[in-house]
């Protein structure tokens, strides 16, 4: 099994995605250690007293620190890079910090783990990369370029590189489920635009597509997974069926609805059944490295408002009382 017996680092380890993702590689394998890696000593402390495992390491660092990546990187056989600035808001107000971190942070750990001699690296990405809006969204595209321009790098020598694209996690920090649950106690809930629309994907699902993507890569592909969507209006139903909702508009750097694939980069796609691969466009890919599937219609796009998985008010109530967030 690709993880057996293996050492895993995980940068920004101490979010929701890495102590999922965590659980998950101590359940299912035996890895020779899992490496936490962030910069937050109490989050590091909370996961150690809730993961009393030998197989589990904890590092503090910063992946905008180079040497302190690649002590991290010794020995380390895949990266699992999730480390990231990710409020929309925050990036807006402070965009010095936000290139320090998803960009410069991101060629650090190309070049660690480049010097380590690591196999693997898969890198977290997000909807808001496609034809972004906003400085997150812009940051995450140049690190997803990043990685995929790296197998030039490595040479075919050193590690292969991918990306995983995906939209809103349920009930993390961030999502907008945790702030209708608190304020509909209020009787009013503040909705950016009845229109909107977002994909939603669980943490599980997350942690299930990397680990798939994972066994998949060759090297430079952008994985994305097929994902529900939901409008606000359906999730308002589904969460406060009788509170009022107050229109404060969209904000700052927000799109109306996602995108994970645009029409300029459907050219370069294939449909793979259970989601899609976008190819790099460097000479040096093999497209009979990608087997199976075919390639998307011309003009095809994959959006939130036209995808044709769409969660209608049980589905959406079904889906939060699965994850104890009704």
């Amino acid at each position: 099994m690709l993880l057996e017996g293996q050492s895993i680092l995980v940068t920004g380890g101490t979010g929701s995605f890495g102590r999922a993702f965590l659980k998950t590689v101590l359940d299912r394998y035996d890895p020779r250690r899992v490496i936490i890696y962030s910069r937050d000593e109490l989050k590091q402390y909370e996961m150690a007293e809730a993961f009393k495992d030998r197989r589990v390491r904890f590092f503090l660092g910063d992946v905008r620190d180079l040497p302190r990546l690649q002590r991290a990187c010794s020995g380390v056989q895949i990266v699992v890079h999730a480390a990231a600035l990710k409020q929309v808001p925050a990036a807006e107000y402070n965009p010095f910090e936000c290139i320090k971190t998803n960009v410069l942070g991101a060629q650090n750990v190309i070049e660690a783990a480049i010097n380590s001699g690591v196999e693997k690296v898969i890198a977290l990405s997000t909807d808001k990369a496609a034809n972004p809006v906003n400085l997150y969204g812009a940051t995450k595209l140049c690190s997803d370029k990043l990685f995929v321009a790296a197998n030039a790098y490595s040479g075919g020598r050193g590690p292969i590189m991918s990306v995983v694209r995906y939209g809103n996690v349920v009930g993390s920090r961030g999502s907008v489920v945790p702030f209708f649950l608190k304020a509909r106690h209020d009787g009013v809930l503040p909705i950016t635009d009845p229109r909107m629309t977002r994909f939603w994907i669980t943490l599980d699902q997350g942690v299930d597509f990397v680990l798939d993507s994972l066994r998949r890569m060759h090297g430079g592909e952008l994985f994305v997974p097929k994902i529900p969507s939901t409008d606000i209006m359906t999730l308002v139903e589904a969460l406060a069926p009788t509170c009022r909702t107050e229109v404060i508009g969209i904000r700052p750097g927000e799109k109306l609805h996602e995108l994970m694939i645009g029409e300029d980069d459907a050219r370069r796609t294939r449909d793979m059944g259970s989601h899609y691969v976008l190819q790099p466009q460097q000479a040096w890919w093999d497209e009979q490295a990608l087997t199976g599937g075919a390639p998307v219609p011309d003009g095809f796009s994959y959006r939130s408002d036209n995808n044709p998985h769409r969660l209608d008010v049980k589905q959406v109530r079904d889906l939060l009382g699965s994850l104890g967030l009704n």
